[in-house]
């Protein structure tokens, strides 16, 4: 989202000064570059959402970068498959939702889902086909719209970190340097309610992170799984489900997990953890867990048990039942979701949130399919968080933008 923006306002205002900070020494070692590069059609999201709005729109922009930009890119297509009986209504719903978003679906009979898939099982017989999805290599995007955005003329500057915000005067210490900016975007993934705080904005919502966990499947299990498979999801929770996924590599890879993360960067283990991070996560989990708003004690029963290997091949094989937990292998693939929680709501925020404070705008929500609607996201905060903001690029004179 960061390189997005700064893209788009460098080609708004190619005279103004855009500046990108980033504490990492390089793009791409968090969110996005976890990413698990699916370019997501639109098909989830109630009508009239943002994510609905613009999330087919995103997808097309992306296949037209990699092509101009050489970055691989497999037009898959996606298969969504009922796990139980009961999920038929939900089938229904995403078969009429699909025409309400721009996408196009199509219901297939067992038959038809046997064609495509032998090694994929239905509860009911019945899957829905979604040709408009593809995959692309998350590291090589970012690295593509990296070059980009530094060709058309941004400051990027890595390896330091954010110390002070002073909204009044419109500056920050990055680091041991000052700044003066014009307006401020902060798209800061898993820190982003942390950098609003510090601006005033955004202090009812507070991250709840959880972490995706992946299994690569043994090439020699002999699957060939052309299409991403994913379980019918419960709609309620922001979460799609243990799903398949095959790399522009041709790797094939089940997952992720939903597991509470013990810090903002716990990838693993006890690493990028803390004491307090973690005590304030499980006060979050324990109030959700009492309240049980969605559906919430299910979903962390559910997910709790899918850390270990043998319930996480379970879920699996409802989708391919030949699999057998040798055939799992570990990897370092894993992600942290950037959840916001509401706290004021009790609730687990559905849709891309976005605040505008002074002289700022906060990209506090930025989940699952932003890295599909990273472009035209973009277009619309400078549409209408900074275009209309007193902090405008064509009206600051002596500030960085």
């Amino acid at each position: 989202m960061g390189l997005s923006v700064a893209r788009e306002l460098l080609r708004r205002y190619p005279s103004e000064r855009v500046v990108l900070l980033e504490k990492e020494p390089t793009v791409g070692r968090h969110a996005s570059g976890r990413n698990s590069g699916v370019l997501h059609s639109g098909v989830y999201y109630p009508p009239g959402s943002l994510k609905a709005r613009i999330c087919a729109q995103g997808r097309a922009e992306w296949v037209d970068f990699c092509s101009e930009h050489g970055v691989p890119l497999m037009n898959s297509g996606k298969l969504l498959v009922p796990m139980r009986e009961e999920d038929a209504g939900q089938l229904d719903l995403l078969e009429a939702r699909g025409p309400q978003n721009g996408v196009e679906v199509e219901r297939l009979d067992e038959q038809a889902l046997r064609a495509m898939e032998p090694e994929v099982r239905s509860a009911t017989g019945e899957a829905l086909y979604v040709p408009a999805t593809a995959v692309v290599s998350a590291p090589a995007s970012m690295e593509a719209l990296a070059k980009v955005v530094h060709r058309e003329g941004a400051d990027v500057r890595f390896g330091s970190a954010l110390r002070s915000v002073d909204p009044g005067s419109r500056s920050l210490s990055w680091g041991n340097e000052p700044i003066h900016y014009g307006h401020v975007v902060n798209c800061a993934g898993t820190h982003a309610d942390t950098v609003a705080h510090r601006f005033g904005v955004g202090e009812r919502y507070t991250l709840l992170p959880f972490r995706g966990i992946y299994w690569k499947v043994d090439p020699a299990a002999g699957f060939s799984i052309r299409r991403l498979v994913y379980p019918v999801p419960d709609l309620r929770v922001p979460f799609l489900g243990v799903h398949t996924t095959t790399t522009v590599d041709g790797d094939l890879y089940l997952g992720p997990t939903a597991i509470p993360a013990l810090g903002r960067e716990n990838y693993g283990g006890l690493a990028g953890a803390s004491p307090w991070q973690a005590a304030r996560i499980f006060g979050l989990l324990v109030r959700q867990f009492a309240g049980n708003r969605d559906g919430f004690r299910r979903l962390a029963r559910q997910e709790a048990l899918r850390y270990f290997k043998g319930p996480f091949t379970s879920a699996a094989k409802a989708l391919l039942p030949r699999l057998q937990p040798s055939h799992l292998l570990p990897t370092r693939k894993t992600g942290i979701r950037a959840q916001m929680l509401d706290r004021k709501e009790g609730r687990m925020v559905m849709d891309f949130l976005v605040e505008r404070g002074h002289h700022s705008t906060h990209v506090l929500n930025a989940i699952s399919p932003a890295f599909t609607c990273a472009f035209p996201l973009a277009r619309l905060l400078v549409d209408e968080f900074i275009e209309n903001s007193p902090g405008k690029p064509k009206d600051v004179q002596d500030h960085d933008t």
